[in-house]
């Protein structure tokens, strides 16, 4: 684990979280970010997200390589464990999106900004 990061449980607070599937190396969640929610820095040490745009538009931004993407409706992204990220919802409406994880053991690990 880097430095300056730390183990623990998720901590932030968005509109919604719905879960959809949760198994022992999978997850499927629907996330609705109002506007201005942010899940702040954090990386998985094992498994790769999957990120696919329901509604409005959503803002990840990532390191290794350094990039800030927003996606809209349709699009999809993936980050690959151990990367650390950061989603927002930057625009004036809710956004909605579908989150799938894995395969392997979930964890949720800070990263600093």
């Amino acid at each position: 684990m880097p430095a300056n990061a730390q183990q623990s449980k998720a901590n932030y607070t968005v509109k919604s979280v719905e879960t959809v599937i949760d198994g022992a190396d999978v997850k499927a969640r629907i996330f609705t970010l109002a506007p201005g929610d942010v899940i702040p820095w954090h990386y998985h040490s094992e498994t790769t997200d999957h990120y696919f745009v329901l509604s409005g538009k959503l803002t990840i931004d990532r390191r290794t390589p350094d990039e800030s993407r927003t996606l809209a409706v349709g699009e999809r992204y993936q980050i690959t464990a151990a990367n650390a990220h950061m989603l927002s919802n930057r625009g004036s409406t809710d956004c909605q999106f579908l989150l799938l994880q894995g395969v392997g053991r979930y964890d949720w690990n800070t990263a600093e900004g």
